[in-house]
C-alpha cells in the first residue's frame, strides 16, 4: 500500500506537456510522490522568428494602402515592432498602420500597440480571434485590403475565409510555435488520457493544449479525450490564458491565483486528493477505496493490470448502475483484443481480484458493481 505522509501526490499519475523547465515541473511533482508521465507539446524553443521572411513582408507592407489590421498577440506585435527597429524600419511601419482601423484581439495586443502610439477602433471583450472573426463577418468587405499579424499558430484558414468575402488578405508571419520533434509522446499522452490512466494534465502554454487536442482529434479519440476531461482528469493550467484555449473544446480546467510552476503544482497537491478522497464505496459488504492509481479492498492494496483497471473505472462512473460490454470495451486498453471476450476475460480477473461477489451480471445487459443505489 502506497504510504502518503508527505508525499501527497503518491498514487497519482500526472502527464506533463511542457518542454522548456520540463526538469523543474517534474522534480517538484515526483518529490511529492507523483508518477509523471512526459508528453513534450512544443520545441524546446517554441517561437521562432525568421527575420528574413519577417523582413520581406515588412517592407512589401509598408507604405501600401491597409484598410484593415489584425493585431492578435502582444509578444508578436512586441517582437515586430523591435525587429522593425532593429532594421529601421519601426517609424514607416507604425506611419502604415496608423492610417488602418485597427481591431485587436485582446489586452495584450492592445498594449503593444498604444505602447507605440496606435489605437485599436475595436476588441471583442472575449478576447477570443474567433469573435474578431465574426465582427468581419457581418460587413462589407469587397475590394478591402486586410493584414493580419499571425500567433504562434498558422491563421491561413482564417485568411481564406476572409477572403471568401471578398478581402484581399494579407498575414504577416512574426513567429512560429514549433511542434516538439517526437509526437509519439503525445499521441501516448492522448490514449494515457483517454483510458483515465492519468488523473491530471499539466499545461504551461496555450500552444500546448491545442497539440494535444490536435494529437487527440488526428487518432479519433477527440470525443474520449474531452469526456476523460470533464469526469475524471484534471486539466491543469499555469494561468488564465492557458486555461482559456480548453474553452472552445468544453473541457473545465484549473488553475492557481499566481500564474506560476511552483503554485500549479501546489494546487495539484489539494486538488487530485481531494478528488480521490470521495471514492470510497461499500461493495458487496467489503470496503472499496480509490486514491489515485491504488485500489484497496478493506484497507489492503489490489494490484489490477490495464484491462480489469479500467473495467473498474468505467463502472466506478456510475456505482451500482449497469454499463453495458460494448461500453466497457470501448473502455479497455488501446490493444486489447476488440471483442466481448475481452470484456469477460478483465470482468473475470476484476473479480479474481475484488471477489466475486463485488461484481454483479446482468443478464442480456452487462454488468455493474455490487452497490446498494441511492433512490
Amino acid at each position: 500500500m502506497t504510504t502518503l505522509g508527505d508525499q501527497p501526490l503518491a498514487g497519482f499519475r500526472v502527464g506533463v506537456t511542457a518542454a522548456r523547465r520540463a526538469e523543474e515541473q517534474i522534480a517538484l511533482l515526483e518529490r511529492r510522490g507523483a508518477e509523471v508521465v512526459h508528453a513534450p507539446a512544443l520545441s524546446v524553443d517554441p517561437n521562432r522568428i525568421d527575420e528574413d521572411d519577417l523582413r520581406a513582408a515588412t517592407e512589401a507592407l509598408i507604405g501600401q494602402p491597409v484598410d484593415i489590421f489584425l493585431a492578435t498577440t502582444g509578444i508578436g506585435m512586441k517582437s515586430w515592432f523591435a525587429a522593425a527597429e532593429r532594421w529601421g524600419l519601426l517609424d514607416p511601419l507604425l506611419e502604415t498602420l496608423g492610417r488602418a482601423e485597427i481591431l485587436a484581439r485582446g489586452p495584450k495586443s492592445v498594449g503593444a500597440l498604444r505602447s507605440h502610439g496606435l489605437r485599436e477602433l475595436w476588441a471583442p471583450e472575449s478576447e477570443e480571434f474567433e469573435d474578431v472573426l465574426s465582427h468581419l463577418r457581418g460587413r462589407n468587405l469587397t475590394g478591402r485590403r486586410i493584414v493580419v499579424q499571425e500567433h504562434g499558430q498558422s491563421l491561413s484558414m482564417a485568411a481564406h475565409a476572409l477572403r471568401r468575402l471578398g478581402a484581399e488578405v494579407t498575414t504577416v508571419t512574426v513567429y512560429r510555435v514549433v511542434a516538439a520533434d517526437d509526437v509519439e509522446p503525445m499521441f501516448r499522452l492522448v490514449e494515457e488520457v483517454a483510458a483515465r490512466r492519468v488523473q491530471a494534465v499539466t499545461f504551461t502554454a496555450a500552444p500546448a493544449v491545442a497539440a494535444l487536442m490536435e494529437a487527440a482529434v488526428s487518432t479519433g479519440r477527440r470525443d474520449d479525450v474531452i469526456t476523460a476531461f470533464q469526469a475524471d482528469v484534471v486539466a491543469s493550467c499555469v494561468g488564465p490564458v492557458t486555461a482559456a484555449a480548453f474553452e472552445r473544446w468544453g473541457v473545465p480546467s484549473i488553475w492557481p491565483e499566481r500564474s506560476r510552476l511552483a503554485a500549479m503544482v501546489k494546487q495539484l497537491e489539494v486538488e487530485l486528493p481531494s478528488r480521490a478522497a470521495g471514492t470510497t464505496l461499500e461493495v458487496a459488504g467489503h470496503t472499496l477505496l480509490l486514491h489515485g492509481d491504488d485500489v484497496l479492498l478493506d484497507g489492503v492494496e489490489v494490484r489490477l493490470s490495464p484491462a480489469p483497471y479500467a473495467v473498474l473505472q468505467a463502472l466506478l462512473v456510475n456505482p451500482g448502475n449497469v454499463v453495458s460490454r460494448r461500453d466497457l470495451l470501448a473502455a479497455l486498453p488501446s490493444g486489447t483484443a476488440g471483442s466481448e471476450h475481452a470484456v469477460e476475460m478483465a470482468v473475470a480477473r476484476l473479480r479474481a481480484a475484488l471477489g466475486t461477489r463485488c461484481i454483479q451480471t446482468v443478464v442480456k445487459r452487462g454488468y455493474r458493481l455490487a452497490v446498494t443505489v441511492e433512490p
